[in-house]
């Protein structure tokens, strides 16, 4: 599992790949942590790559999603294939992340 971010015009972009399993989970959230101080910055996360997602995974989104409102932020998750959105209807998720 890879995890990054940069800054590209003025918002945190954040990109994931491989699979974010229950093990890769804490490597993740460390790397992902910045996200929760987002100062305002929209966040977008490209889920390009992103082969799978357990509910550890979901569970650090919805911490950056929190933070981010919180902060007067958006998150948007972009490029999600389609087996990973089943998992965001499944969850309910669908309705409470914003999708590109």
């Amino acid at each position: 599992m890879k995890a990054s971010i940069e800054e590209q015009d003025g918002k945190l972009v954040a990109t994931l790949a491989g699979e974010m399993d229950t093990a890769a989970a804490v490597e993740v959230e460390e790397t992902l942590k910045p996200l929760q101080a987002t100062n305002g910055k929209d966040v977008y996360i490209d889920c390009a790559e992103l082969e799978y997602i357990a509910s550890s995974g979901l569970r650090i989104l919805l911490a950056i999603l929190k933070s981010a409102k919180a902060n007067g932020s958006r998150v948007v998750l972009r490029h999600v294939n389609d087996d990973i959105k089943n998992v965001f209807k499944l969850t309910g998720f669908i309705n409470i992340f914003e999708f590109e």
